[in-house]
């Protein structure tokens, strides 16, 4: 196991900046989902990482030694693409054996190290298989198998589940994650999945545009996140604006369109500070229209549902609550509220986070 660090690490394609000032520290052992939208600079910096592109300015540090102007064969990393390319006129055996053949490593040790290696990825029966005669899960396995037979220092993921169909993507998550805790391998994983990253990661880096928004534990970022662009990426949310009327201990106290609104507060959001409040579906409740307000602090807001759908072992609900601001809800299955009725918005101010206003862009 080795640390991985990513010391002001910037890229520039003429004028183009994909990543800016890229600093941030994969410990030991630890599992780092680098999670944004697509043409953000996350492949960008794995391939920086793994040796394929070279940073413009800033250093790739890997146990210790800046790798920054090492060659790709040098820097012991395993890498996993988003399409596996594995070689198609190899079997499995040979595809997982290449990265030790070309170490010229002895036979023997070959052929033990694969076989130790399929085995622990359940593949043993399939190593006179070609990839064309596999199914997407045991070629992303394939591709695994051989990024660990060589023992890296790191293990590079670039959007490894892509390409599985939604079943097989939860499952393999799941798979993914015991293996890497079992080899207890230093693990840079790129997404743009934001499920794929809460259940995998130890933290999550959050990027936008090449630049690094927010590092924290996924309960962290999903709970407490640093800007609103964030909380509207990282799953979903409500974003309602506001002003800040009065901070009282630790929450803060917000006059919105809907009415007054209490929540927790980011720091430097001073009384008169336009904010908005980071609300998720999940954590609010509906109740009747004549709810009483005063049930322990509880925010309460009155709306009508223009929408209702359908989830299965949820409802998604669209509440109006006036000036056009449709309030996302996801209650039990067996919710009551209609389409039209009026109804109680309920939520905890614990559950409610506000943001400063003019981090939104």
């Amino acid at each position: 196991m080795a640390e991985l660090r990513l010391q002001g690490l910037t890229k520039r394609f003429g004028e183009v900046v994909a990543v800016r000032d890229l600093t941030v520290t994969v410990e030991s052992g630890e599992l780092v989902a680098l999670l944004g939208p697509s043409g953000c600079g996350k492949t960008t910096t794995l391939r920086m990482v793994a040796g394929f592109e070279a940073p413009t300015q800033g250093r790739v540090v890997l146990g210790g030694r800046d790798v920054t102007d090492d060659p790709p064969e040098r820097r012991n990393c395993g890498m996993v693409f988003q399409h596996y390319a594995l070689f198609p006129h190899l079997t499995v055996e040979q595809n997982v054996a290449f990265g030790l053949e070309m170490r010229r490593l002895p036979r023997s040790e070959v052929r033990r190290r694969v076989g130790e290696i399929l085995e622990r990825v359940g593949l043993t029966g399939l190593a006179r298989r070609y990839p064309r005669q596999l199914s997407g899960g045991q070629q992303q396995r394939t591709a695994l198998a051989r990024a660990l037979v060589i023992n890296p220092s790191v293990l590079l993921l670039d959007e490894p589940l892509a390409n599985l169909d939604a079943k097989l993507r939860e499952e393999m998550r799941f798979y993914i994650r015991s293996l890497q805790r079992e080899f207890g391998i230093t693990t840079l994983y790129v997404t743009h999945d934001q499920a794929e990253a809460l259940v995998l990661a130890d933290r999550i880096a959050v990027l936008m545009n090449g630049v690094l928004q927010q590092v924290g534990s996924p309960e962290e970022i999903y709970s407490r996140p640093r800007t609103a662009t964030v909380a509207a990426f990282l799953g979903v949310t409500n974003l309602l604006p506001g002003r800040v009327v009065a901070r009282r201990s630790d929450l803060v106290v917000l006059r919105t369109s809907a009415g007054i609104v209490r929540a927790c507060g980011a720091d430097g959001l001073a009384e008169g500070a336009e904010a908005v409040v980071s609300i998720r579906p999940e954590h609010i409740d509906l109740d009747r229209a004549d709810a009483p307000g005063s049930r322990d602090g509880v925010n309460h807001l009155r709306g009508v549902v223009r929408e209702r759908t359908f989830l299965g072992g949820l409802v998604d609900f669209r509440v109006d609550l006036g000036e056009g601001f449709l309030l996302r809800v996801q209650g039990r299955a067996g919710a009551p509220q209609r389409v039209g009725d009026q109804v109680s918005v309920l939520f905890d101010p614990q559950a409610a986070w506000a943001l400063p206003a003019q981090e939104t862009a």
